[in-house]
């Protein structure tokens, strides 16, 4: 195989020889206006003798993925957005310098073409050309096979040219559009006001993570990447709107999974006058919704399982779940010190250090629990000290009204009812400041700011949070995160 520096000083060659001859290799406008998939879609059924009896002209533009020269005629294939056509070429119809011009393109190159369908003896719709420009010329040669760890890399690092060679990719991508487009419809047709809120925030909030830092010159202060637009989301309830969302890009210092990803889009929405109970029914309700309309259908194989959305969805309890579905007894989970015993024993491993029973019980559910949910499961009644924003059960203080849903094994939604009290959100804030001060970077900072505006008084009201990457994920059948993200970050490629 030629070395890829000789492939690309054959076409830099190429490129040098086509200004030679007074031919502009990287053209301007050009008017093309048929797509290959609605030609496909219009005409590819129809019998060869009605293109004969009736011309049909068209002009197209894309990227040439095969060439086969066979002297004075040659077939190739263009590649726009939408899908590839097959285009033949007759060195009678476009002339002797015309045709030779062509036949010396290369794979990558990007042409606009003009011509008539027609269909060959096997079938295929085909552009029969009378012209065709040259309007990017390619100068690195596409590749010709994508397999194994390394090449999945250059994939993500190289995103535009997996896109080119790889179709199924692009479904991927489509797909994540009109998710976004679905749910943005849905919201919409409820009431809620989409809305924009900080990137930058004085105050990192919203969530239980480690944040970036910059510094931003003007104010000469230091700022934090968001990690959730919560707390701005719920100012706005106190300033009058009743319902809103954002689907905002959250950033989070932390480690890569194929689950994780520290910079990714989330949905969160905010619902006056409800509590978690009417939000698992409209997220129930708004899921099945995009289900059906991105995948048609309810039941999708991913990763090999096959994974029913039809509602009712099941609902348990947080530590029913570690007792009923991870086979913890529930006179294990009575105290911190039975649940940490529960942890060695069944996990293999200590307990971290300093953890509270909440923490404690979650190391169980997520090493018990979190993995056996394959169809939707909402987990409801989490410890208070987990959930540092949620409203306590009026019955149960040391539980909150709140709720994770799981599918295939992951987490795809966190949601609670709001806690709207001043003081007490002030005591969570404090206690979150001291498991900071003993080394905690993912405790939660006071918000001053905030407690002032749930002083004003804030409606009662419930709040979700959806991962987009990971829904996507769901109805792409997508093993990553990495997969579902167009230019995912990654460690500085070697010179």
């Amino acid at each position: 195989m030629e070395d890829i520096n000789d492939l690309v000083r054959q076409r830099l060659k190429k490129l040098a020889d086509l200004r030679t001859a007074g031919i502009e290799p990287y053209g301007g406008r050009f008017d093309a206006p048929d797509k290959a998939s609605s030609l496909h879609g219009a005409y590819g059924s129809l019998p060869g003798d009605r293109f004969e009896s009736s011309p049909i002209h068209v002009r197209l533009a894309g990227r040439l993925v095969a060439l086969r020269s066979f002297g004075k005629a040659t077939f190739a294939h263009v590649l726009d957005a939408t899908d590839k056509i097959q285009i033949f070429a007759k060195k009678d119809d476009l002339g002797e310098e015309a045709y030779s011009r062509f036949v010396k393109m290369d794979l990558g190159d990007i042409v606009g073409v003009d011509g008539h369908l027609f269909k060959t003896k096997t079938g295929e719709l085909t552009v029969h050309l009378s012209g065709v420009e040259l309007l990017a010329k390619s100068l690195r040669p596409l590749p010709e096979k994508w397999h194994g760890l390394t090449d999945v890399e250059t994939r993500y690092r190289q995103r535009y040219v997996d896109l080119i060679v790889n179709p199924g990719v692009r479904e991927v991508f489509v797909k994540r559009t009109r998710v976004i487009q679905t749910i943005r419809e849905y919201l919409d047709g409820h009431g809620f006001l989409e809305v924009e809120t900080p990137m930058m925030q004085a105050v990192p909030g919203g969530a239980t993570a480690r944040p970036f830092v910059t510094h931003h010159n003007a104010l000469g202060i230091d700022l934090y990447l968001r990690i959730a637009p919560e707390l701005y989301l719920k100012r706005l309830l106190v300033g009058g709107f009743d319902r809103v969302y954002e689907i905002n890009r959250n950033f989070r210092n932390e480690g890569i999974s194929t689950r994780h990803n520290p910079e990714f889009t989330m949905l969160e929405f905010y619902m006056a006058y409800a509590d978690f109970r009417d939000m698992m029914a409209f997220i129930e309700e708004m899921i099945v919704g995009v289900a059906t309309t991105v995948c048609g259908t309810l039941s999708l194989a991913v990763e090999g399982t096959q994974i029913d959305f039809s509602p009712p969805w099941t609902r348990i309890g947080f530590a029913e779940s570690i007792e009923k579905i991870g086979g913890v007894p529930a006179g294990e989970l009575a105290d911190l010190a039975g649940v940490c015993r529960a942890v060695e024993k069944r996990l293999g491993k200590p307990p971290e250090p300093g953890l509270s029973l909440g923490k404690a019980m979650n190391e169980l559910f997520e090493g018990l629990v979190e993995p056996k949910l394959v169809n939707p499961t909402f987990v409801t009644d989490y410890p208070t000290d987990i959930s540092p924003l949620a409203k306590r059960r009026p019955d149960a203080p040391e539980l909150t009204e709140r709720f994770e849903l799981f599918i295939n094994g992951r987490e795809l939604a966190n949601a609670f009812s709001e806690l709207n009290d001043p003081l007490d959100q002030r005591g969570r804030f404090e206690q979150q400041a001291a498991l900071r001060a003993a080394g905690d970077e993912e405790a939660h900072l006071v918000d001053e700011d905030f407690l002032r505006a749930l002083e004003y008084g804030m409606p009662p009201a419930a709040g979700a949070g959806i991962g987009i990457d990971r829904l996507v994920m769901l109805l792409t059948d997508s093993p990553s995160i990495r997969d579902v993200i167009l230019f995912p970050h990654m460690r500085p490629e070697r010179t």
